[in-house]
């Protein structure tokens, strides 16, 4: 694949659920197109704001296969793969069928709370398995374990398929370290959507978004006016976003992105599956004020 294209604005796609909680296709299917027609630059599938956790193998396939049918080329796809057992997330990239895939995105280990040596062992064994280019994700406040900027500066250049990691850190020192040392073509992306307007500033080229499911004209239309270089109209879209931001994640996501997608009409029902819940009926009333 032409690598530049994983940069832009991507969208973590959330999972729709009926009343019953079983998966609906087609709202899942006016999503996807929906964010697309909005101008995305790229979808991610099996992200945490899928809830996959919730998933069965079987509903995996069909989720993504529907998401590979609606897509029908037009952006790239990212698939997510991770895990806190390196064994089990090998063996599933060696059995996944990767046609219409363009790249993996693959968290951190989460619970174990491996050491730095621990990380770079996780992430080689998945390097060395994979067919795909490779996404880091960092994301402390789920995993409670940090990838530090060496750990992946030392991937990014003992790997020339690991090409880009999504930092939700929201330490910029980190990240600061991460741009100025990383091999040429190795991308930083932002997964914190309230912060990707100063993260771009010192150097990010992208983000995967969670907002973007709801507003996904307006996070491109940021990132395009960042890109060429009109400061001002980016900082006034960035704020007009902001409190509807703040708000979707006030709960937990995916909570409020559901909330806003059931309330514009996007998907028929906000439902989540267990231990997730909806948002509390105040919040409701505040993220469609905003949306």
């Amino acid at each position: 694949m032409n690598l530049e294209l994983i940069k832009g604005t991507g969208v973590a796609l959330i999972t729709p659920f009926d009343s019953k909680g079983e998966v609906d296709y087609k709202s899942l299917k006016d999503l996807v197109d929906h964010v697309i027609c909005k101008g995305v630059d790229f979808v991610v599938a099996m992200g945490t704001t899928s809830e996959a956790a919730t998933l069965n193998e079987k509903e995996k396939e069909d989720v993504l296969k529907t998401i590979i049918e609606e897509v029908d080329n037009r952006v790239p796809i990212v698939l997510g793969i991770g895990g806190n057992n390196t064994k089990v997330v090998v063996e599933t990239i060696k059995a996944t069928n990767f046609d219409k895939i363009d790249a993996i995105l693959s968290v951190a280990p989460y619970y174990n709370k491996p050491n730095q040596e621990g990380m770079i062992a996780h992430f080689s064994a998945i390097a060395e398995a994979s067919p795909k280019p490779i996404i880091l994700y960092n994301v402390p406040g789920r995993t409670s374990s940090n990838l530090t900027a060496s750990t992946v500066l030392k991937l990014a250049n003992t790997f020339k398929n690991i090409i880009a990691v999504k930092e939700a850190s929201a330490d910029f020192s980190q990240i600061m370290e991460i741009i100025k040392n990383k091999p040429k073509g190795f991308k930083v992306l932002s997964g914190d959507d309230a912060l990707t307007l100063p993260l771009m500033s010192i150097g990010m080229e992208g983000v995967i978004s969670v907002v973007a499911n709801v507003k996904p004209e307006e996070m491109s239309s940021m990132l395009k006016e960042i890109y060429i270089g009109n400061c001002d109209e980016a900082k006034e879209i960035h704020y007009k976003m902001l409190d509807l931001i703040n708000a979707l994640f006030e709960e937990g996501n995916p909570s409020g992105i559901k909330s806003a997608l059931q309330q514009v009409g996007i998907i028929e029902n906000e439902t989540l599956r267990l231990p997730l819940v909806s948002v509390s009926d105040g919040l409701r009333k505040k993220i469609k004020a905003l949306v």
